[in-house]
């Protein structure tokens, strides 16, 4: 894990899931990525990115995007560029929404949902949703930057009952204390 302490270069983030049964409409979901601004990190994100979009500087980007979960392994996948943004972002929150176009669906819905989190070889997150399987949105990772400019990885498992318009504001929202 040294890597990890050296700061974060390129991080992949990569969603699986099983596809609808046979008659069932389609089970979509999507990574989204919000950046926010070092001068504002808890404010509206300065840009979201997710299926077809990417990052204005090329930085983080989507490498796969599935509508349906059909395919062999990770049918979606992100990939953000750490050692190239620009230091006037300080935080990108990363999460998975489910799209409710055809009806009200949770995490509990949908059939074999796991994520992971890797730079290189290391595994940051491996995550299959289940401490938020009535919600229908999650954050997952967290990355700020240190004292010294280097990014680093934070887990950050939060649930949301949105719709995925919703979420994108909701997503970077300093979470509530008990």
């Amino acid at each position: 894990m040294s890597s990890v302490s050296k700061g974060l270069g390129k991080v992949e983030v990569k969603l699986q899931w099983d596809p609808s049964p046979l008659g069932q409409p389609p089970r979509h979901l999507d990574i989204i990525a919000a950046t926010y601004l070092a001068d504002d990190p808890y404010g509206q994100p300065a840009y979201v990115v997710h299926y077809d979009s990417r990052s204005p500087d090329g930085t983080i980007n989507m490498r796969r995007h599935s509508q349906t979960g059909q395919g062999f392994g990770f049918v979606e996948e992100m990939v953000l560029e750490f050692d190239r943004l620009s230091s006037a972002y300080a935080r990108v929150v990363v999460g998975a929404v489910i799209h409710q176009d055809h009806g009200h669906r949770t995490f509990d819905d949908i059939a074999n949902a796991r994520l992971v989190i890797v730079e290189r070889y290391t595994q940051l997150l491996a995550d299959d949703f289940a401490q938020v399987s009535a919600s229908t949105a999650a954050t997952v990772a967290e990355f700020s930057r240190d004292g010294s400019g280097a990014w680093e990885f934070q887990e950050m498992i939060r649930g949301f009952d949105s719709d995925p318009a919703a979420f994108l504001a909701q997503m970077g929202s300093i979470p509530r204390r008990p």
